[in-house]
């Protein structure tokens, strides 16, 4: 099949890539100074008490830092009542267990966070073959203060606060994505540095920044629109594993 693009010498689609270089670099300026903002933005300290399932037992906020200053929490979407976790969450958790040994070197842990209860986390888990930590806010507030949960009174209202909007309840769900930070000091005192949602956190997916660049891009028809589990695409090789 012809590719639907305009066919040119070598020198043309030079000038062309030329010119895609200089708004390139422009984005590079402009995600270097967002950085530069997002640390910048002042702390909350966090005085409500939570209480989260791990495979080790009950642990509170400051437990899951698990030794070092920097949490980061991905709000994956699992509820208690759902047979399976969210598609696009699993997506970007098929990212994570690389990532984990450098962030770890670097006084950062990662964990995911859920309200489905811990053993249909763990039996999840074992299916993706994944490693990361996972605990469960089963029970908790967590997930409902930090806006990726939602009650089906919020949701009957019409609308929920989501990505610090209000959002219509047609666009919502009980259980949605995002991701924060969290900063432990010497005293054992817990700030929230930083939350994002819905794209915000679009640049962990790593899968995405190579489809970017691939001749087709993302070639979708909605946000995500191409991906499954990773062991629900055609031909798939099973991830289930004995052991965690």
């Amino acid at each position: 099949m012809r590719p639907d693009h305009e066919i040119v010498s070598r020198k043309e689609w030079l000038a062309a890539r030329k010119a895609l270089l200089t708004l390139e670099k422009e984005e590079t300026k402009l995600r270097d100074k967002v950085r530069a903002e997002r640390l910048a933005l002042p702390w909350v300290k966090v005085d409500k008490a939570y209480t989260f399932n791990t495979p080790e037992g009950q642990k509170s906020l400051a437990d899951l830092f698990d030794g070092r200053s920097q949490l980061v929490v991905y709000h994956f979407m699992y509820g208690p009542d759902w047979e399976a976790g969210c598609p696009g969450c699993s997506f970007l958790a098929d990212h994570i267990d690389g990532m984990l040994p450098h962030l770890n070197h670097h006084d950062v842990t990662m964990i995911a966070v859920s309200r489905a209860p811990l053993e249909k986390l763990m039996a999840y888990r074992r299916r993706m073959g994944w490693k990361f930590p996972w605990v469960s806010s089963h029970g908790s507030d967590f997930n409902f203060d930090y806006h990726v949960s939602f009650t089906k009174e919020e949701l009957a209202s019409g609308k929920v606060l989501y990505n610090y909007r209000e959002t219509p309840s047609a666009e919502a769900h009980d259980e949605l994505p995002g991701l924060s930070a969290f900063f432990k000091d010497e005293d054992g005192t817990v700030y929230h540095t930083y939350s994002d949602y819905a794209r915000g956190g679009e640049e962990l997916l790593g899968t995405l920044m190579v489809l970017d660049r691939a001749p087709k891009g993302r070639n979708e028809t909605g946000t995500l629109s191409f991906v499954k589990r990773k062991d629900e695409y055609e031909d798939a090789p099973k991830t289930h594993s004995c052991c965690d």
